[in-house]
């Protein structure tokens, strides 16, 4: 029977499944790396190449203000949240044909749901 660590809080055995799974503070590294380039998630801040993400959860895509999206994108009828954005990060091509992201997306499951959890806090 192993003992939990001393250094780790008592409760840090009990954290919920999806605490475990997703770290938004991971997610904010993959942002920045991988997103920030041509996005923003701040309100009111400017669009880059890509939308600012603001607002981002239930929203239908290509809904963004002041934004010019293809029609593929506009008409794609997706609504944003963790489900859509799941599918769209591993390959945001296959998932809109016709999108103008060249993001070729993001293989590792991990990854991508600290990413989500990093837009859920970022984009509220």
């Amino acid at each position: 029977h192993a003992r939990r660590p001393s250094f780790l809080p008592a409760h840090a055995a009990t954290r919920s499944h999806t605490q475990a799974k997703m770290s938004a503070e991971k997610g904010a590294k993959i942002f920045k790396t991988k997103c920030s380039q041509c996005h923003t998630v701040g309100a009111g801040e400017a669009h880059k190449q890509g939308p600012n993400l603001n607002g981002l959860f239930g929203r239908q895509s290509g809904q963004a203000e002041g934004y010019s999206y293809t029609d593929a994108n506009k008409n794609s009828g997706i609504t944003w949240g963790e489900d859509t954005l799941f599918d769209y990060l591993l390959a945001p091509k296959k998932y809109i044909p016709g999108t103008k992201m060249v993001f070729a997306g993001l293989k590792k499951e991990k990854e991508r749901k600290d990413l989500i959890a990093y837009l859920k806090e970022a984009t509220a």
